[in-house]
Parts: C-alpha cells; sequence; structure tokens
C-alpha cells in the first residue's frame, strides 16, 4: 500500500512553490507587513486565478471539490513562504465552516465568491478568557423572533477587518452542547472591529465586539458542538501544515547561513554544535510530517481518530516550529536576532502558530482526554 502523496498532490506541491518562490518574496512579504490592512489583496487575487481559493468548495459552487489533504499540501507550501494574507482562515476555515454545516442557501451566497476570490472570509472562535471550551464561552446567542441575537466579544480573529463575513461561535443556552455557528455580515448594525497589533505582521487579527447583532435564521450553520469541534480539527491540521512547511524554510535557510559563513578559518557547519542542532531539527520533523499527512487524511475520511490525529499534529509541529526557528536563529549568530534578516519572519509565525487555536499543552491535553485517560 502507499501512504505516500499521490502524483497530483506532488504536482500541486511543485507548482505552489514554483509560485510562491516568484510571487511571495521575502521582499514582497515585508511590503505587506508594512500594509496596515497587510491582506496582500493582488496576491489574494492572484492565487484566486490558481485555484487555491475554492480547492475545498465543492464543485457545485465553483470550487475544486478536492480535500483536506490536498489544502494541507498547499498549505505547507505557503507557510515555506511565510504567505501573508488571510488564505488560511478564510479559504481553509471559513469554507470548510460553510461547506459542512451551511444550507443550500448560505453556500449559494457566500462559497462561490470565496472561490472566486472576490470576498474574503473569517472564523470567530477565541475570546478574553482565551478558552476554547464550550462551557467557558461568553459571548451568546438568544433567540428572538425567527431569528438570533448576538452579544460578546471575540478576540485575535483574523482579518476581521477586510473580511465580508466571519462565522462566529457562540453559546446558545446553558450546557456545553449547546454551542452554535453564524455567519455574521460586517456591515451589520452593531459590528464592531477593532485591529490589534501582534508579533506576527505576516498575519492580522482584530477584537469583534458583537452588540445586539441580529442575524436571520438562515444565517445559523447546522451541527453544533459537532460542527465546532470539527472545525477545531481543520483549524489544528491547517496551522500544522503551515508550521510544518515554515519549519522547512527555516532549517533550510540556517543550513546554507552555515555553509557559507566562516569562523576560524572554515564554515562554522564544519562545527559539531551546528550539526548536532541540524540533526535534532531533521529527527523530529520527519516522523511530524507523515503525522500531518495521517491527521489530513483522517479529516477527509472520517477516521474514528480524526480528532485526536488533528490534536497530535498541531501539537507536535508547533513545539517543533518554535523550538526548531530559536535553533536556526541561534545558527544565524549575531544576524539572526536583527530585523533586516528574513529568519525573523518564520520565528515570529511560529509563536502564532503556537497560540492560534490552542497551545500545544491544550491539544496534549485533548489527545489524553479523547484517548480516555
Amino acid at each position: 500500500m502507499d501512504f505516500g502523496l499521490s502524483d497530483e498532490q506532488r504536482h500541486l506541491r511543485e507548482s505552489a512553490r514554483e509560485f510562491l518562490t516568484n510571487e511571495c518574496s521575502p521582499a514582497y512579504v515585508r511590503k505587506t507587513m508594512a500594509d496596515e490592512a497587510g491582506a496582500a489583496r493582488e496576491l489574494y487575487a492572484a492565487v484566486a486565478n490558481l485555484g487555491w481559493n475554492g480547492l475545498i468548495v465543492p464543485e457545485r459552487y465553483g470550487g475544486s471539490g478536492m480535500g483536506m489533504l490536498d489544502m494541507a499540501v498547499l498549505l505547507t507550501e505557503t507557510g515555506y513562504a511565510a504567505m501573508p494574507g488571510p488564505f488560511l482562515f478564510s479559504s481553509a476555515l471559513a469554507a470548510s465552516a460553510l461547506a459542512h454545516g451551511g444550507s443550500d442557501e448560505i453556500k449559494e451566497r457566500w462559497l462561490g465568491a470565496l472561490a472566486a476570490g472576490t470576498i474574503i472570509g473569517t472564523v470567530a472562535i477565541s475570546e478574553r478568557n482565551d478558552s476554547l471550551n464550550p462551557a467557558e464561552m461568553v459571548t451568546s446567542a438568544r433567540r428572538e423572533g425567527a431569528g438570533w441575537v448576538l452579544s460578546g466579544t471575540k478576540m485575535f480573529v483574523p482579518y476581521a477587518h477586510a473580511a465580508a463575513f466571519i462565522v462566529v461561535v457562540a453559546r446558545t443556552g446553558p450546557s456545553p452542547a449547546d454551542i452554535g455557528l453564524f455567519v455574521v455580515k460586517t456591515g451589520a448594525p452593531g459590528v464592531r472591529i477593532r485591529m490589534l497589533h501582534g508579533l506576527d505582521l505576516t498575519r492580522r487579527v482584530c477584537a469583534l465586539d458583537l452588540d445586539a447583532v441580529v442575524v436571520t435564521s438562515g444565517a445559523e450553520l447546522s451541527g453544533g458542538a459537532a460542527l465546532y469541534a470539527r472545525l477545531l480539527d481543520i483549524g489544528a491540521v491547517a496551522i500544522a501544515a503551515d508550521s510544518l512547511g515554515g519549519m522547512d524554510r527555516a532549517l533550510e535557510m540556517a543550513v546554507e547561513y552555515s555553509k557559507v559563513r566562516e569562523q576560524f578559518g572554515k564554515p562554522i557547519g564544519s562545527f559539531q554544535a551546528l550539526k548536532h542542532a541540524a540533526a535534532e531539527i531533521v529527527a523530529e520533523l520527519e516522523p511530524a510530517r507523515a503525522l500531518l499527512w495521517y491527521a489530513a487524511y483522517a479529516q477527509d475520511a472520517g477516521t474514528p481518530d480524526a480528532p485526536r490525529a488533528a490534536a497530535m499534529a498541531k501539537a507536535l509541529l508547533c513545539s517543533i516550529y518554535t523550538r526548531g526557528t530559536d535553533r536556526a536563529v541561534l545558527m544565524h549568530g549575531g544576524i539572526g536576532f536583527t530585523w533586516d534578516h528574513d529568519i525573523h519572519l518564520w520565528f515570529k509565525r511560529a509563536r502564532f502558530n503556537e497560540s492560534f487555536l490552542g497551545s500545544p499543552v491544550y491539544h496534549r491535553e485533548r489527545v489524553a482526554a479523547l484517548g480516555g485517560y
């Protein structure tokens, strides 16, 4: 049995690498970082022309109808390039939420535009208490007539300032299972979006204030707590894929620098300490690569261990990314600590990935709980 990527997936990876090498250089990343909105609109439009935005959107709504494994292959390359902009949050997370929980009306309204790249969507999950536990959510949705009224504050919402809609997770009752997901238009009365300033400038996050925002009954996604759990799993796999690609790039940069930087008349890569640092990264990274492919496949196949595999992938790859970029910066010596050197782009991105949608500690605890411990 072949457990490797298919020929089509390898071609997707190679074509994405070639495109991003030409169109998303570190110079372009820095240019986008300097822009207040940071949405990389022209790059977002370019990847839409390649069909990336609709990769997991069903063909019926203008997408390619591919799976999470294909998306993970693509996200490793966007992570490798430190690609700025809302692609992961719009085309992987928001699109998945609509595809799995949206009514035909919602899908018709939003998915085609997402696939075409004419609009951006995002998801609002985290709150001030930084908990992903449904029982600890404060944002509420109460029934009013035929619709719902949403109130509360969501934190660290990616690209809310650039999005046409936001999938908001809110409590609908006292039980932990009383969770709903709602499609909220960013221009709706009572919606207030505030830009936040984070460490990783390749991403933009916002605070989302909901002051008695009215949404119609058709704007509620079906699935409740089960859909929320699946969205967390998809997010975990997506962030893990970005982390794998980013660590590949950071390791490559560190090794290349070690070959040309000389000390005591010889390349620093010949010193045992640096050889060990690189070898330790590789020893951690290669088994994690297989784990990621399985976790993405499990989402597509709906295997019983899909949630556990997603949590394992997020915990492991984000930890490797954080530790690995630490080592990569050290392998660059003093120049690695400067703003002028590009290695810090991946160093900071690793910190974002580590905390977004649950820390490694949270996901290890989730692995234990799912395993019955």
